[in-house]
């Protein structure tokens, strides 16, 4: 680019006296500053990686172990049993090193051993204890004698202050499920959706493929299993994310929405600033593994933390058949498009972004733009431009409309808001970017997400960080901007330039024709929350998937195929399992409570419903659930070249209820006493099937419970607002069933000046 010239460090002419040399003192001084900046990002690295590579233990464990030995050693006794003996006769030989150097020598090698013996035995001993899974299963507030056990060992092989990634070498291995197991649960969760006949053909193919090719395709993720870290993630990632071959806009991206009912500032520029820098403060602490490792909830048992590597300065790139991503430590971060600061300069949060012209990102189904890549952007301008973006920290799009909860119909405005979030106008988001960040003109912001590099839970965990740092700790001055003074010795903004072929623009035709099928409802359900539904003694989340089976079933008068999303990240390197809700127990529910069976009968059909659910959800985490090993057999069937009419079918049924609960992490972040206003709205994402809904909640508080509903208009059986409608009454029909004499006041909508709060 022409005004990369501006960046060079010097400049020299050659005259008749010789070579006049014109040093920028202040070019050599970044330079210098980020040569030292990266040093220490090295070291810092250096330091975390011996940290975790020893944990459970700590490094200054070593040293108490060599000396408890030589302590051992001068009280004439011999705890290595002979074997500080042997390596000392072993030692070369040395005339500058007397016997007794020799034998302290000896003895630290031999403690040496012995530590990293008795780290690879506490790491053994927490995988196996990380590995026990039935304190899942017992009853509320019921723990068992062992369980109790289990959690004091637990506590004491954690050892002490873990760093992000420091129990990720003590995370068992998903298992992997049996063939008679798996198939058995599979019948269970179709007979609700098919007739007597259409059930014992499906039990017919499933007995077959237990007899014919099921244990050989068994056979072969067994050793899968025992050679990689886990036997689904990688074959998840690749077949179901990077070979599609469909848009990933609305498809595939999910979003995440700013809080609910204020704007901390309407000045778009400073917005954009404090949050940047805010995103920047998370990736500094990441870079430090400074992030307390993830766990669930009320319990010392921790998560995964593998796909958080690939947060910032990821990109997935498209080929003909397969895509991919990379990740690369890039210390030149683009922003808004074309911004080049060094991550070192705390200046993001004090720049005012003006004048901002946006790079028209074209969008495609995944073959074309991978041609028109190769094609367009594999050299010359185009490239040097595409490498800026895509090596980028993230993506920020500065939106020139204003979105939010605002004006005379708050409920319409939400929707507007959700679809700006899932697919803007088409060519102002870069949808392969790990994570596009959206501020509009009003201040509100927004996140759009690719898919491939990590689940929800994930980029919500930092997306919770950024918005409470903006409006808690960095905060605004009363005029609304960014607190503190601007740096006048900042680098200027850089526009890229592109060359786009006129051919191009046909492709925003098909991503228009996307992104006006898809129809949103965005509403927040504040009858009662899950406070109220607590008291039933019902689990909030099975309460809120009975009353979508209700729901569909009402709208449409039959089941479907349910899907909601579960983690497996209590296995190393997991990611999500498939819950299937709709049941054999809920479907008998909600046919008694429609077919008006008495409230006592409903009443344990629903409890029954609830609780299978429940077991449900907790085999899935688990290691148990069905569809990933089922996608796995169907995958190595492939590749072996082997037909199974089973798999075929399993794997071609369609989800048309798709289901998913963002539930807040950082409860501590929020204070939803003084502050209730600061409330996230949560986050949604597209429909599924063509012809069913895609629904995304998330439980607020104690009284409130938000919901983003999708799907499509072309689908006349569809439609977001009436679906929206029946959440609300089954979610009501609920309550008054399961605690009929409990009469509280529903919590009142926001007032007209809390509402206005956006405008």
């Amino acid at each position: 680019m022409a005004e990369a010239h501006q960046a060079v460090a010097f400049q020299f002419t050659v005259t008749p006296e010789g070579i006049d040399l014109r040093l920028s003192h202040q070019a050599l001084s970044e330079i210098y500053l980020s040569g030292v900046r990266s040093w220490k990002k090295r070291l810092t690295r250096l330091k975390n990686s011996v940290i975790t590579g020893v944990y459970p233990a700590s490094p200054s464990s070593w040293l108490f172990v060599v000396i408890a030995i030589l302590a051992t050693m001068y009280t004439r006794s011999d705890p290595s049993m002979g074997l500080i003996a042997k390596i000392q006769e072993h030692l070369p030989v040395s005339e500058s090193m007397s016997t007794q150097c020799q034998a302290v020598v000896s003895a630290v090698l031999f403690s040496t051993m012995l530590w990293l013996l008795l780290i690879f035995t506490m790491r053994l001993c927490l995988k196996q204890l990380l590995s026990y899974h039935r304190w899942m299963f017992e009853q509320h507030a019921k723990m068992s004698t062992t369980t109790k056990i289990w959690v004091a060992l637990v506590r004491i092989f954690s050892g002490r202050k873990p760093l992000l990634y420091s129990y990720q070498g003590s995370l068992p291995n998903l298992p992997v499920p049996t063939i008679k197991d798996t198939v058995k649960r599979y019948l269970e969760s179709v007979r609700p959706l098919m007739d007597d006949t259409g059930y014992e053909r499906m039990t017919k193919l499933a007995a077959e493929f237990e007899s014919s090719v099921g244990n050989r395709l068994q056979w072969y993720l067994k050793l899968k299993s025992l050679w990689a870290a886990n036997y689904v993630s990688d074959w998840w990632e690749e077949y179901v994310y990077l070979r599609g071959r469909g848009p990933i806009m609305v498809n595939s991206n999910y979003y995440g929405m700013d809080f609910l009912y204020v704007t901390p500032t309407p000045i778009q520029s400073a917005r954009a600033g404090n949050s940047i820098h805010a995103f920047f403060l998370y990736r500094r602490k990441l870079n430090r593994e400074e992030i307390k490792p993830s766990r669930i909830p009320g319990t010392v048992i921790p998560l995964c933390a593998a796909q958080c590597e690939r947060i910032f300065n990821t990109t997935r790139t498209p080929g003909e058949e397969t895509g991919k991503y990379f990740n690369i430590t890039y210390l030149i971060v683009k922003y808004p498009l074309y911004w080049p600061v060094s991550v070192g300069v705390n200046l993001s949060r004090k720049i005012k972004l003006k004048h901002i012209e946006y790079f028209i990102y074209l969008f495609f189904p995944r073959i074309p733009w991978a041609k028109a890549r190769t094609k367009y952007f594999s050299s010359g301008v185009n490239k040097r431009s595409l490498d800026c973006i895509e090596k980028a920290a993230f993506f920020v799009s500065l939106d020139d409309d204003e979105q939010g909860m605002m004006g005379d119909d708050p409920a319409a405005s939400l929707d507007r808001y959700a679809k700006s979030l899932l697919h803007g106008k088409c060519y102002d988001r870069w949808f392969d970017k790990s994570f596009t960040v959206i501020y509009y003109k009003n201040g509100k912001n927004g996140i759009n997400a690719e898919h491939s590099w990590a689940d929800a839970p994930v980029l919500a965990h930092l997306w919770e960080y950024t918005l409470a740092t903006d409006s808690f700790q960095l905060g605004y001055n009363a005029e609304g901007h960014c607190k503190g003074n601007v740096d006048s010795s900042l680098p200027r903004p850089q526009k890229l330039n592109w060359e786009i072929p006129p051919e191009i623009s046909q492709s925003l035709a098909v991503a228009q024709a996307i992104a006006d099928d898809i129809d949103f409802h965005v509403f927040s359900f504040r009858d009662f929350g899950k406070g109220k539904v607590k008291k039933c003694r019902v689990s909030p989340d099975a309460f809120i998937q009975m009353a979508l089976q209700m729901a569909y079933f009402r709208s449409r008068k039959t089941f479907c195929l349910t899907y909601e999303a579960s983690m497996t990240r209590l296995f190393r390197e997991g990611r999500t399992e498939t819950v299937r809700s709709c049941s054999n127990e809920s479907s008998a529910f909600v046919r008694a409570l429609e077919g008006g069976e008495a409230a006592d009968v409903c009443r344990r059909l629903f409890h029954s419903a609830s609780e299978k659910h429940q077991l449900l959800y907790r085999c899935a985490m688990t290691g148990a659930g069905i569809d990933r090993h089922l996608f796995c057999l169907y995958v190595v069937s492939k590749y072996l070249g082997l037909e199974s009419p089973f798999l075929k079918e399993v794997l071609s049924e369609p989800w048309r209820l798709s289901t998913s609960q963002t539930p807040i992490q950082q409860v501590e972040l929020f204070d939803m006493v003084n502050y209730p206003e600061y409330i996230s709205c949560g986050g949604g994402f597209g429909p599924v099937a063509d012809d069913g809904y895609g629904v995304s909640y998330s439980i607020v508080g104690e009284n409130m419970i938000n919901f983003h509903i999708s799907c499509k208009h072309s689908c006349p059986e569809t439609d977001a607002h009436k679906f929206g409608a029946e959440i609300r009454k089954a979610m009501n029909d609920l309550i008054q069933l399961l605690s009929p004499n409990q009469h509280e006041s529903s919590k009142p909508e926001p007032s007209s000046t809390e509402a206005k709060k956006d405008q």
